[in-house]
């Protein structure tokens, strides 16, 4: 794929520090050399980075989701292996590269965005093809509508959908961004049953909340109310998670998360912890996890050294829980 960067070991070093008497993930996670080596991998997780803004940008939004997945790997690489997690259990297959569009505006973004879409699907569809599980990194929540799309055609049938967000990005399928890329998903076929946790009641337009009304196969469960009760956040969420019977991809938009810099930052959400619950207690299987929208550098200055280290937890956590 012209985008996809393979890692070598030299690669994954570069990004360890080892120590003596320690062993870090870095050490013992798993490399190939092309994609045709995925299924000999005895790996189950296989780890991709999709490090780019341009679609939270032709989503008129600030960039700076780009900057997340290099301090995450390094945050990750960096855990201990130990029982919990030795490291074998996953493939680091490395990151897109994608250029920036020749012009700034909206249209160019929006058409950089398509481009995105098709060198990231098959990469996807590839991983599942070959029985493993993909974790991805980003990145703009746009990349939901490849992922999706690689999923579907590699299993022949729509899948489902778990997004722990503050938005439902159902915008309308105009040109892409990412704030459509379940829209897309949903318009092509690729997605049937869409579960929406902790959606914001303040930034869901009417048009949104409509179409989440409407449609029997969309559910949401907004964060305004969650707050009115004191059940812990993992069984409020159950009542979703029992109407999704298809393969399920999980989304975590990090913006759902109080006070983790993302590219719509929030001061009220989920607390890192809540999320944490979520992913170790769900007892259904994954088939996928992504992880969009974090930043360690916006574009307005704003920085943030915590997001990386939030992010390999997640990262972790997924694979604790469903290996």
């Amino acid at each position: 794929m012209e985008g996809l960067k393979i890692y070598g070991k030299e690669d994954i070093m570069a990004l360890t520090g080892p120590r003596e008497g320690e062993t870090k993930l870095g050490e013992r996670v798993q490399v190939i050399s092309s994609l045709d080596q995925l299924k000999a991998s005895t790996a189950r997780f296989v780890l991709l980075g999709i490090p780019e803004d341009i679609g939270v940008r032709a989503n008129q939004g600030i960039g700076g989701a780009a900057t997340a997945w290099i301090p995450a790997l390094r945050a990750l690489l960096n855990t201990q292996s130990t029982s919990f997690l030795a490291g074998p259990e996953l493939l680091i297959l490395g990151h897109f590269h994608f250029q920036e569009p020749l012009e700034p505006d909206i249209k160019a973004l929006e058409a950089a965005v398509v481009q995105i879409d098709e060198q990231v699907y098959p990469v996807i569809r590839e991983i599942i093809e070959a029985g493993k599980v993909p974790i991805i990194i980003g990145g703009g929540h746009n990349n939901a509508y490849p992922i999706i799309k690689g999923l579907s055609l590699a299993l022949q049938k729509p899948i489902d959908v778990l997004n722990i967000d503050a938005h439902a990005d159902l915008r309308p399928t105009n040109g892409r961004h990412s704030g459509n890329g379940f829209s897309y998903a949903i318009k092509n076929g690729f997605l049937k049953k869409y579960a929406i946790f902790g959606l914001h009641q303040n930034y869901n337009n009417t048009g949104i909340l409509e179409q989440i009304s409407e449609n029997p196969n969309i559910d949401a469960l907004f964060f305004d109310d969650l707050l009115k009760n004191n059940q812990p956040v993992v069984e409020q969420l159950q009542p979703l998670l029992k109407n999704l019977a298809n393969e399920i991809g999980l989304e975590i938009d990090l913006d759902c998360i109080e006070n983790l810099l993302s590219s719509a930052f929030t001061p009220s959400g989920f607390n890192i912890n809540d999320i944490r619950r979520i992913i170790l207690g769900t007892e259904k299987k994954l088939a996928y996890m992504h992880i969009c929208e974090g930043a360690v550098l916006l574009h307005d200055g704003r920085q943030s050294i915590g997001t990386a280290k939030a992010i390999a937890y997640l990262v972790t956590d997924f694979i604790k829980a469903q290996k």
